[in-house]
């Protein structure tokens, strides 16, 4: 049965949460100890606030912050274990935005979030050169990290708050049964791009198996050549990446060749080329091919979205280009207050990974 867990264990989720889920806590709400008990049929659910660290406003490590504690019926045999899970409580969800709104990126250090976003992209930008990708690749494609199913994996998401997303501070599992169930509703009859949906992020499961998140999470970049000016952040955060100084790859093309093709450049490492060696990795992947495209460079706003790099795209790139705007849509534009049913949806995308991804997956 699907839960909302990363862990059966206090001390775990504790650990899980001080590590990749800190999180600022509104004025509103410092009162230390303050609590909500919310009553259903099946169980009793306190929601413990904790108090408002001085330092860097963040979650004090001791606090057991938007999670609740789930006491199962007293016939189960785990009946005196509690289940530790995320709330996606009002104060983390985003507000309704106009497209315009989403993808706003400054360097206000005074806002926690764009802080945050800011300084992801500058510890990516510094550290993200053509030899650590090539050596990210060797490492995380042996494949020897674990087993798990797709939907295991899933759950793992969420202890997950990607440190990239200007517009979104919930749990990365939301987001992706958001972005899922958007593309179902414009494309109810196209069941492997509703799995897209979900999966697409999957890759991220690298920064919760010990991946810094500017390894994992943001916009993708191609290595090896010039920076686009569309970049986020590109005339702020390169300064120190010793690729800058190194004049091979400082041209229009760098080290490729015109319309080479994407699959022969590399990108900046991340939850996109992971997740799609992942899925080619696996024998009984049946995902069609504007599946992998999608997956492998959904993050490459540049292009997609920025309209740069095209120099470097064959024919077929310009084919498939067109599948990875609209699969944007749903994923920009899914991220609103809305929290779905995700326990009522399990069913149906279950079905799905029986279909086009079965068994256990490596990691």
């Amino acid at each position: 049965m699907f839960k909302f867990c990363f862990s059966r264990t206090k001390k775990n989720f504790k650990q899980k949460q001080q590590r990749f889920y800190h999180q600022r806590i509104p004025e509103e709400e410092e009162e230390e100890g303050k609590k909500r008990t919310i009553q259903s049929s099946n169980s009793s659910c306190s929601i413990a606030i904790a108090k408002e660290s001085q330092q860097e406003h963040l979650l004090s490590p001791e606090a057991i912050t938007t999670a609740n504690v789930l006491r199962k019926k007293s016939n189960d045999s785990l009946a005196s274990e509690s289940i530790y899970y995320l709330d996606p409580s009002e104060h983390f969800r985003p507000e309704h935005k106009s497209p315009e709104e989403y993808r706003i990126y400054t360097i206000n250090q005074d806002d926690y979030i764009q802080k945050r976003v800011f300084d992801t992209y500058r510890l990516m930008h510094t550290n993200q050169t053509l030899e650590f990708a090539r050596n990210r690749l060797h490492h995380w494609t042996r494949f020897d990290k674990l087993k798990m199913t797709i939907m295991d994996a899933l759950e793992n998401l969420n202890c997950l708050v990607d440190e990239s997303d200007p517009d979104v501070d919930l749990p990365n599992i939301i987001h992706a049964f958001q972005t899922a169930e958007r593309i179902r509703e414009a494309h109810p009859d196209l069941d492997w791009f509703h799995l897209t949906g979900l999966i697409h992020d999957l890759g991220k499961l690298m920064a919760v198996y010990g991946e810094p998140q500017w390894a994992v999470v943001g916009d993708t970049f191609p290595l090896g050549c010039q920076v686009a000016k569309s970049v986020v952040y590109a005339e702020q955060t390169f300064m120190d990446n010793p690729d800058t100084t190194n004049s091979d790859y400082n041209t229009e093309y760098g080290i490729y060749q015109p319309n080479c093709g994407l699959k022969q450049v590399v990108m900046s490492w991340g939850h996109d080329e992971y997740m799609y060696q992942v899925l080619k990795n696996h024998p009984d992947c049946s995902l069609p091919e504007q599946a992998f495209y999608i997956i492998r460079f959904h993050s490459f706003y540049p292009w997609h979205t920025g309209g740069d790099y095209y120099h470097l795209c064959s024919k077929h790139d310009l084919h498939m280009l067109p599948w990875i705007r609209e699969f944007n849509k749903f994923d920009l534009y899914s991220k609103t207050p809305e929290i779905p049913d995700i326990p009522k949806l399990v069913p149906y995308y279950q079905s799905l990974i029986d279909k086009y991804i079965p068994g256990l997956v490596s990691w």
